[in-house]
């Protein structure tokens, strides 16, 4: 059943084309997310005009997991687990 809700799709990085089964509710993210690492390849290959487009690629996706780790340490600090038990029990008192 869940192979009817996946779809082929093709997404191009850094010149090439890449086919993938995904679920259909993915497919409009992954072509962004695709468009924003051309960007940034595209970036790299005009600032540093001597680099390869694998050194480009790989920059980039430097840049994505650099992003990816600041986020999740910014999600970890903020205990939000704990936030959200602090308005669970605010509810709650106010309920009874």
């Amino acid at each position: 059943m869940e192979d009817k809700e996946n779809i082929s799709i093709s997404v191009h990085i850094a010149g090439r084309s890449y086919p993938l089964k995904v679920k259909e509710s993915d497919a409009d993210i992954i072509k962004g997310i695709a468009d924003q690492v051309n960007e940034k390849v595209t970036y790299f290959q005009r600032t540093y005009e001597n680099r390869d487009k694998q050194d480009c690629l790989s920059m980039a996706v430097l840049t994505f997991a650099v992003d990816y780790h600041r986020l999740k340490e910014k999600m970890n600090s903020s205990n939000i687990s704990e936030k959200v038990d602090k308005l669970d029990k605010m509810l709650e008192d106010l309920i009874q």
